[in-house]
């Protein structure tokens, strides 16, 4: 009896030790693991260098931006049909490929694609090839500009949030300008509605976003949050990726954002209900501080 009971407790350690592995760690405190020779080999777990065998020292991570490339087949793409998007990351100190990276929201990597007229937006997942780099799949549905923002996170770094730029040959669209727009959308299986505290943000300091969702049974988290949102002024300059600050399951879920300049930023936002993941948007005109 007592053999089974320390069985059961030594099971019940390893569940919780691996829940603890699997936990996306938080660079603002977490330590990171660097080879004193070789400072692009990192990790969040402890051990030897890959490459010369030295004892990684631990540390917290500096929060430096690392390279990503970009680059499709066909080229240049074309209008309704396929393309494939392939997705390089390398280090910023000796620019070696990086093929360690954190799950992040159930993913490894999240590529979001919007045209330079807000009219289409497509948030996907590349899957990693053998070589370590991500291929992504999209078909642009019109010319123009098409601005791509890469999520990812390289283990032993910190969260990385960076865009590129993609021209499809032909006449691009009218520019588009947008204006206030807090209306409920309909999506496709729930209402959302939008207020922001205040009621009209300035660049430069915090807005509480806040969405309520109708009807509020059924909701369901979305890879690993109960909302995604990608917020994007209307010249496509600043793009951002955020997960709700509160949000319990209930029917309302609020984000803390803060707008870099005064703009017009168009808001997609992402929920799922009863197994349907719904997209809507909003416009919010984000004015200067006086």
């Amino acid at each position: 009896m007592r053999a089974v009971g320390v069985i059961l407790l030594l099971v019940s350690l390893g569940v919780a030790a691996t829940a603890q592995q699997r936990a996306t760690p938080d660079p603002s405190k977490d330590p990171v693991y660097v080879c004193p020779m070789d400072p692009d080999v990192r990790s969040h777990s402890p051990g030897v260098c890959s490459r010369c065998g030295m004892k990684l020292a631990a540390g917290i991570p500096d929060p430096v931006a690392f390279h990503l490339a970009l680059s499709l087949v066909p080229q240049p793409p074309k209008v309704g049909q396929p393309a494939t998007m392939t997705f390089a990351v390398h280090d910023p100190w000796k620019d070696r490929p990086v093929k360690n990276f954190i799950v992040i929201h159930e993913k490894l990597f999240h590529a979001f694609v919007v045209s330079q007229d807000l009219e289409f937006f497509e948030h996907g997942h590349p899957n990693q090839t053998g070589d370590g780099t991500f291929e992504y799949k999209v078909v642009f549905p019109k010319p123009g500009m098409f601005r791509v923002l890469g999520d990812f996170f390289p283990d032993g770094a910190t969260p990385q949030l960076i865009t590129k730029t993609v021209f499809v040959p032909g006449a691009p669209p009218a520019a588009m300008k947008i204006g206030r727009d807090y209306s409920t959308k309909m999506a496709e299986n729930l209402h959302v509605s939008l207020e922001t505290i205040p009621a009209q943000p300035t660049a430069g300091t915090r807005t509480q976003v806040r969405f309520t969702i109708d009807p509020g049974d059924g909701f369901e988290k979305y890879l690993g949050a109960w909302a995604h949102m990608l917020a994007a002024s209307d010249d496509l300059i600043d793009m951002m990726h955020q997960h709700p600050f509160i949000a319990d399951g209930g029917p309302q879920v609020e984000f803390r954002v803060v707008f870099p300049r005064p703009r017009t930023y168009r808001m997609w936002v992402q929920f799922q209900r009863n197994g349907v993941v719904n997209t809507v948007h909003f416009d919010v005109p984000v004015t200067k501080l006086e």
